[in-house]
């Protein structure tokens, strides 16, 4: 078993008293930075790209009454579509299921009748558990599950977050799409 040598310390670095000298020196800069920014007498720097100044001229976003608008790419939580008519696009082939990697999403099919439309009976996508990864949008063949760009979801229970396929589809909403491959059927 080979022993780490470890330095030996002077005095004054025994009392950590240099580092936290040297943090608050930061801490104050951008305190001063801030405040100066603020009154106006200093113009402020460019921010990272997906920061934005708030209303007032801080960084600091007064939520809920400002939120960020999410860059481009931006995966939220799952949701499903209907078509212009109304109509569920979901055929519950259950590819979405099957590539969940936390087994978030559930789907009970519902049984085959004689129309060419098929529905799930029940889907269910439990949010405490999904990853957002958005696998389940790009293995869908009907395009019928989307991610949304909205990052607020909250509830008071987990029964709230389970979210059943009415919700889904009012979060969802109508979304036209180009292909329309049962209207003539």
């Amino acid at each position: 078993m080979s022993v780490v040598a470890r330095p030996n310390l002077k005095w004054f670095e025994k009392l950590y008293i240099p580092v936290i000298l040297s943090g608050m020196r930061i801490t104050v800069g951008h305190f001063v930075k801030t405040f100066l920014t603020n009154l106006g007498i200093r113009k402020t720097d460019k921010l990272h790209p997906y920061l934005e100044m708030s209303k007032t001229g801080s960084v600091t976003m007064q939520y809920p009454e400002e939120q960020w608008t999410m860059p481009e790419g931006y995966r939220g939580a799952p949701a499903l579509i209907k078509d212009e008519e109304g109509r569920e696009k979901c055929v519950s082939c259950q590819l979405c299921e099957f590539i969940c990697p936390p087994r978030a999403i559930k789907i009970w099919p519902n049984e085959i009748e004689t129309n060419v439309e098929k529905a799930p009976k029940e889907f269910k996508i439990d949010m405490l558990r999904c990853i957002y990864c958005g696998l389940c949008e790009e293995v869908c063949p009907e395009e019928a599950i989307f991610l949304l760009k909205e990052y607020v979801f909250t509830g008071q229970t987990r029964a709230e977050l389970m979210h059943d396929k009415e919700k889904l589809y009012e979060m969802g909403g109508t979304i036209a799409r180009p292909i329309m491959k049962w209207k003539d059927k």
